[in-house]
């Protein structure tokens, strides 16, 4: 009857006790413990402490949200880096220029802006006829010529080249002939070069070739070009400097550049190609001679080895 007259004091035996539930504290620190350690791993750069405080993970979040430098504070960098840059193409590659007259009618309107290919002068490149250059002044052209007033903004924006100087004499102009070339015009009639006539569309409407002021022929020194605007009876070009002591030629070492775009006004944008009258058969006269020449390099090998041929064979007889 023990057994039987105490069943509640047998239940409670085979009950597990406090430390052997399956859920007791103690059997639950190694899962703690592996928290610990995932914490520290991910966060402690897996040294096993088991701390996970969490602090490592923390830095990464403060460094990926670290404040960017208020925009006022790298605004001057900024516009170093430009005005650096601007300098650059003004220097090598392209420059603006203002259009002061009507001689370049109604090719170029007075206002205009125009930019000048710098870059290709840098390889080699020169002038070539048909091309609408700027020049520095070669001889004084531009003497009596007011200098238009400037001001500390204009000074500072023309030396970055983002607006044409106020202080450099500058001429544009289009390029009739070149070194070597043979150039005139008689009244009445049309510019020739080398014998070639000029078809010349170019030229302001009303307005004769040259017969204001004919000329020629003239041969062109190397080095040099003969330069012409296109409202002919309103440009003082070469033709009116033919007693300057550069004879009316400027040297290709005072051009600047050749003018490939009209910038501004926007609705005035245009290109600047070279006239097709330009690329009539047999005006270069090295052109010319250039089939003749070709012929003599093509026959010359050709010439060689048939003499080497009638040689060799005398030589084995």
């Amino acid at each position: 009857m023990a057994a039987g007259a105490r069943p509640g004091h047998g239940e409670p035996a085979e009950r597990p006790g406090p430390t052997e539930r399956p859920e007791d504290p103690d059997a639950s620190v190694p899962e703690r413990a592996a928290d610990g350690n995932g914490a520290g791993n991910g966060a402690g750069e897996g040294d096993g402490s088991g701390e996970g405080d969490g602090s490592g993970e923390g830095d990464a979040d403060r460094a990926r949200t670290k404040p960017q430098r208020p925009f006022w504070k790298e605004l001057p960098l900024l516009v170093v880096v430009a005005l650096v840059l601007a300098l650059l193409i003004k220097t090598f590659l392209v420059q603006a220029f203002s259009i002061p007259s009507d001689s370049m009618q109604n090719t170029l309107q007075r206002g205009d802006r125009v930019l000048v290919d710098k870059l290709t002068p840098w390889f080699g490149s020169e002038p070539e006829r048909g091309e609408v250059v700027v020049f520095h002044d070669p001889d004084n052209w531009l003497a009596g010529e007011p200098t238009p007033d400037s001001n500390v903004v204009q000074d500072v924006l023309s030396f970055i080249g983002l607006m044409p100087s106020s202080k450099e004499k500058d001429l544009i102009k289009r390029v009739i002939a070149v070194g070597g070339d043979t150039v005139q015009c008689a009244k009445g009639g049309p510019v020739k070069v080398n014998g070639k006539a000029l078809d010349e569309p170019y030229i302001f409407p009303g307005n004769s070739a040259c017969d204001d002021k004919p000329f020629g022929p003239f041969t062109v020194p190397d080095g040099k070009i003969w330069v012409m605007g296109d409202h002919r009876q309103n440009s003082w070009d070469s033709r009116y400097h033919i007693d300057d002591k550069t004879k009316g030629f400027v040297p290709v070492d005072e051009v600047v550049g050749r003018a490939v775009v009209v910038a501004w006004p926007i609705n005035r944008w245009s290109t600047l190609p070279v006239p097709d009258t330009f690329d009539q058969p047999g005006l270069s006269a090295a052109a010319a001679a250039a089939p003749g020449a070709l012929g003599l390099a093509g026959a010359l090998p050709l010439v060689l080895w048939r003499r080497r041929r009638l040689t060799g064979g005398r030589t084995a007889g």
